[in-house]
């Protein structure tokens, strides 16, 4: 397969996809980049999904700024126009785009932001080169990526043992990495962008109202998403399988005791 193809993404835009999605801000999902923005920047957000974190950045930079979210599908961009209009933001914009090919001029931008990106692709250093290519001199490059081999959870039931190996195989048959977080280092230094900061935050899910919205959003997922049609399509897991899981994860909202942690890395770079 050509690895800059454009990728397979293993969740998909269903809608269970895009709710849960939908609930990032840029305080829960870009923290680390908040403290470098500055009004009048320009920003490219690459994979922005249904455009909550765009809108977030569009607001911390200005009016004077200028945002732009690119997604390589239509469905979530329409999603994400929706919650501009919602939000009164007429200076957002949303398009395709392809992060092996951004549509704007070498050195063009003051920021270039992709959450929950590299981890999708076949080939995240092509995509750090272009992503360097249209940031100015001066810019940042910022990227964040979870790593699925930290994800810890309380009642240990074995079917989310099964979720997780599950979804690692289907990732990666899509030619994806779903341990990114620990290997941006390393393709950001293949990509010859210079030092980096890196650092480490975590999504956790406790309290009830967490642990009902994640447990039904994945026991959802298990079942209707991509993820499940690609499992199903490829011998991944059968329909048994996945309706257990799914099972699984309603159970494990329902303990009140329950925990689920998520661990992801950032990386800050100035070109």
């Amino acid at each position: 397969m050509d690895q800059t193809a454009t990728p397979r993404y293993t969740h998909g835009h269903h809608g269970s996809v895009l709710r849960s999605h939908g609930r990032r801000t840029a305080e829960n999902s870009a923290a680390y980049l908040i403290p470098e923005l500055r009004p009048g920047m320009r920003l490219l957000d690459v994979g922005c999904g249904p455009g909550s974190i765009t809108l977030d950045f569009a607001e911390l930079l200005g009016e004077s700024g200028q945002v732009t979210g690119i997604e390589v599908v239509e469905a979530p961009l329409e999603v994400a126009r929706a919650a501009a209009l919602e939000r009164g933001d007429t200076r957002t914009r949303f398009q395709l785009g392809d992060v092996y090919a951004l549509d704007a001029a070498d050195g063009s931008l003051d920021v270039v932001h992709a959450h929950q990106v590299l981890q999708h692709l076949g080939d995240p250093v092509a995509a750090l080169r272009e992503m360097r290519r249209v940031t100015k001199p001066g810019g940042l490059i910022a990227v964040r990526d979870v790593d699925y081999g930290t994800c810890v959870w309380e009642p240990q039931l074995p079917a989310l043992d099964h979720w997780l190996a599950i979804y690692e195989r289907v990732a990666r048959s899509n030619d994806g990495e779903p341990n990114a977080g620990r290997l941006l280092r390393r393709w950001a230094s293949a990509a010859g962008l210079g030092e980096a900061r890196l650092s480490a935050s975590a999504w956790m899910f406790a309290t009830p109202e967490e642990r009902a919205w994640w447990g039904a959003t994945w026991a959802e997922r298990a079942t209707k998403s991509r993820f499940a049609e690609d499992a199903r399509a490829r011998g991944i897991a059968s329909v048994g399988d996945l309706q257990r899981i799914a099972d699984a994860w309603l159970e494990w909202a329902e303990d009140a005791d329950a925990t689920f942690v998520m661990t992801h890395v950032e990386l800050l770079v100035r070109v």
